[in-house]
């Protein structure tokens, strides 16, 4: 991926539809185009989004989130180009980057597909290679010791889990690679949604572990793939 081109005077910065003006200039500023958030938003406003960040950037995908079944459906129909992450909630428009780098996206459980899903797609949308590493949670301590040798393969860790959130606190206990946790909503009541993983992973006695906000795994996955691909710049022209 190039680096962010200078910015040109009078280059057009927005795209005005009316119910949304779209930063169509962000891939100059920071490498990486505006990602369409699903929730809150109309399926057709979803679609004229989409459609207008693909047709500023249709050398590489663009990314919406959090789309309800209504939305992916229009999506569907209106841009059948369009690839669907049912578990991810989540649609892709345009071809993928080259991945530089690689990003372990590490769950704690099935019950957390859903975010660890959302933040695999991310981190292949904005370049760099991922792995899943699934239902190692720490239930069975022994699965998260026996997928031990693949962290240091990664230039980055993004760990997700829900109930305690104790996962994270493990595996920064066994390297060193950069990470980042996820908190989910999953668990039983005194879970507070997510609150009580969310609050287990802020206070982790291990050291280098960032944290981000409860099913976030789109900031995650954007901050790892941001960590894998300076870690591996690209070769000069």
């Amino acid at each position: 991926m190039t680096p962010p081109a200078p910015e040109s005077p009078g280059a057009e910065r927005t795209a005005d539809l009316g119910y949304a003006r779209v930063d169509v200039e962000r891939a100059v500023r920071t490498g990486d185009p505006e990602v369409v958030f699903g929730g809150g938003k109309t399926p057709t406003q979803v679609v004229g989004i989409l459609r207008t960040l693909h047709e500023k950037h249709p050398e590489r995908a663009v990314l919406a989130t959090r789309l309800s079944p209504e939305g992916i459906d229009l999506v569907r129909e209106q841009l059948p180009e369009a690839v669907v992450d049912h578990v991810a909630m989540a649609v892709t428009l345009g071809p993928f980057p080259v991945g530089r780098g690689l990003v372990a996206v590490i769950s704690a459980g099935t019950s957390d597909a859903f975010v660890a899903a959302e933040a695999a797609l991310t981190v292949t949308v904005h370049g760099a290679g991922v792995v899943r590493i699934d239902d190692v949670g720490v239930a069975g301590l022994h699965r998260v010791l026996e997928a031990r040798g693949r962290f240091a393969e990664a230039d980055c860790l993004v760990v997700v889990a829900g109930m305690e959130g104790a996962l994270p606190s493990v595996v920064g206990g066994l390297s060193g690679v950069p990470l980042v946790a996820v908190p989910t909503s999953v668990g039983y009541g005194a879970s507070f949604g997510g609150l009580a993983a969310l609050l287990g992973m802020l206070n982790s006695c291990a050291p280098g572990v960032a944290v981000v906000n409860i099913d976030n795994g789109y900031g995650a996955g954007v901050f790892a793939a941001r960590v894998a691909r300076r870690a591996h710049p690209e070769e000069p022209s």
